[in-house]
């Protein structure tokens, strides 16, 4: 067995030390929560997708947008943000986000970096513009300080590899202790939990370069909040619903709004109807509208599809590489310096990214609360009202504010006396005695090549009963060699074991969840049920263990009630 450390105690504990686990931290401890821990597996000063940066942050202000909120609650839901999210979270959220907007610029984020409140980009033309263009490239910087000022601990390279539960309730978590090249184990007794452990990638084979699975457009998290929450019985949601970005070819960077230009065919022909000319107002929308575009137009033969900066004004120019680095895209920028790629010259082809969890996985109440007591989850790994960088910011917010009031009322319990805590140690510990073993690689690219094989995105690959049915015998195969013959020889190769095993179990609720869901919708496309179900329009299909038996169920999508 690894080293055991002494039990650590807190409050409120918080499992991930990006923008949504900070926030929630942040929150709580204004709230009056005395004892906050975040628990990173990285390092929060540069963790996350937001760890370099970001530029836009949805929200609704006044003084720009005008008096009617309708109009942005609209657009929002029709944007990739507001996708498959209930509608009582998107209003509230843009009810409270201004207010989050004046706090960040109160800490030192920079808002409005031209001096005036300017929302640009990811809009269709004539609608209003709801994301707001501001500089992050020291959000992370900002939020630490204020954290910290606030009396928050924060624990870096500890990742939380189990969660606990005591008579039902949430008790704490079991975290592996990475600082150093062995690994340890840290039991924590917690009254009340807050996941924020991001999006998901490396369930598929990678689109950008299949050899190298790092190659991602965001930070390449892996599962940990989804995975522990499903491993105690929270509910999941939208699981079954692929969600692929898109960027640079062969270079794996998002921020395709932070372009200014226009997405084109070889001919010069514009591939979609939004734009025909670089618009720093609008950008071109239309890779969100028609998600699949540039593998689309590879596969019919019209491609590739190409952004095109040629009739982009100096200051245009000048204005999208100064988003570029507000959005943390330095890595390319220094890219086309070095190899002399000029916007203004030279087409950069765009692709299709692989499909990841981003928006899709928790499912949260108003206040950010699962379906386990106690437990509450925050960001892109939220799939009824997480996604992009404004809504972590918000679930942040309201979950830390009502963990905190619930944390009042609890005692700790003794999370580490868990048998499911006892048994993760045990599994764990087993990986690093072995004497020889597969790599943790070997059991990520299996599980990647199921995935990509039975349960693909569309809408040009399918799903049917047959394929998913085979995915989940093959996973099952797989999960059990892993369990039986991976090895890991140190703490960094143990963390990228248990996330392997985190990823399974990812996959295993999607694979479910689009068993049960018997309709084309979306990327979720079924050759066996071709057609979309109206009757299946206002019902959202959660999964979840209850005994160690998957189950799925439909809940009514929750509406919003404007004021």
């Amino acid at each position: 067995m690894l080293p055991v450390k002494p039990v650590m105690e807190a409050d409120f504990l918080v499992v991930g030390g990006g923008i949504g686990g900070l926030m929630a931290a942040i929150s709580a401890a204004k709230s009056g929560c005395k004892n906050v821990v975040i628990l990173e597996k990285m390092n929060a000063r540069r963790s996350g997708s937001g760890a370099t940066g970001n530029d836009h942050f949805n929200c609704y202000i006044p003084e720009y947008h005008g008096d009617d909120i309708m109009p942005v609650f609209q657009q929002t839901l029709q944007s990739m943000v507001g996708a498959f999210k209930d509608p009582s979270i998107i209003y509230e959220f843009l009810c409270k986000s201004f207010d989050l907007v004046k706090m960040w610029e109160e800490w030192g984020i920079n808002m409005r970096p031209t001096g005036k409140w300017e929302c640009k980009g990811h809009a269709l033309p004539g609608k209003a513009r709801v994301f707001l263009k501001y500089d992050g490239s020291d959000q992370k910087k900002m939020l630490i300080k204020v954290a910290k000022q606030l009396g928050v601990k924060i624990v870096n390279h500890h990742t939380v590899v189990e969660l606990a539960k005591v008579d039902g309730r949430i008790a704490g978590a079991l975290a592996l202790d990475i600082s150093t090249p062995e690994p340890a184990f840290q039991p924590v007794r917690a009254k009340t939990v807050l996941l924020a452990t991001g999006l998901t990638h490396r369930l598929y084979i990678t689109a950008t370069t299949p050899g190298y699975m790092f190659n991602t457009g965001h930070c390449p998290n892996c599962a940990g909040g989804q995975a522990l929450g499903w491993r105690i019985g929270a509910r999941m949601v939208n699981m079954e619903f692929p969600y692929t970005h898109a960027g640079p070819k062969y270079f794996g960077r998002c921020g395709k709004a932070t372009w200014i230009g226009v997405y084109r065919y070889p001919n010069g022909i514009p591939v979609g109807p939004f734009t025909e000319h670089s618009d720093t107002e609008y950008g071109d929308v239309t890779s969100d509208i028609w998600n699949s575009v540039f593998e689309d137009v590879m596969l019919n033969g019209t491609g590739p599809a190409y952004m095109d900066c040629s009739d982009a004004t100096e200051k245009q120019l000048e204005y999208m590489y100064w988003a570029m680095r507000g959005e943390g895209l330095t890595s390319l920028l220094n890219y086309m310096k070095d190899a002399h790629i000029d916007p203004k010259k030279d087409a950069v082809e765009f692709m299709r990214y692989e499909p990841i969890l981003h928006g899709r996985g928790m499912d949260v109440s108003d206040e950010g609360e699962t379906s386990v007591p106690g437990l509450f989850a925050a960001g892109d790994m939220v799939g009824n009202g997480g996604c992009g960088i404004a809504l972590a910011a918000y679930m942040g917010w309201v979950g830390g504010q009502t963990a905190a009031e619930q944390a009042k009322e609890q005692s700790f319990q003794k999370a580490e006396e868990c048998a499911n805590i006892r048994e993760r140690m045990e599994l764990l510990s087993s990986f690093m005695e072995r004497a020889d073993g597969a790599e943790w690689k070997d059991a990520n690219m299996g599980l990647q090549q199921i995935m990509s094989d039975y349960a693909p995105a569309g809408p040009r690959k399918v799903r049917s009963a047959t394929l998913l049915n085979a995915g989940i015998t093959y996973l099952g195969h797989l999960r059990a060699q892993t369990r039986a013959q991976l090895k890991a020889s140190c703490a960094h190769t143990l963390m990228r074991a248990a996330e392997a095993l985190d990823l399974m179990d990812c996959a295993e609720a999607i694979l479910h969840a689009a068993l049960a869901r018997k309709e084309t919708r979306a990327l979720h496309v079924r050759s066996d049920y071709p057609f979309t179900n109206p009757l299946l329009a206002d019902k959202f299909l959660t999964v979840g263990l209850e005994n160690g038996k998957v189950e799925t169920a439909w809940r009514p999508i929750r509406q919003a009630k404007i004021s």
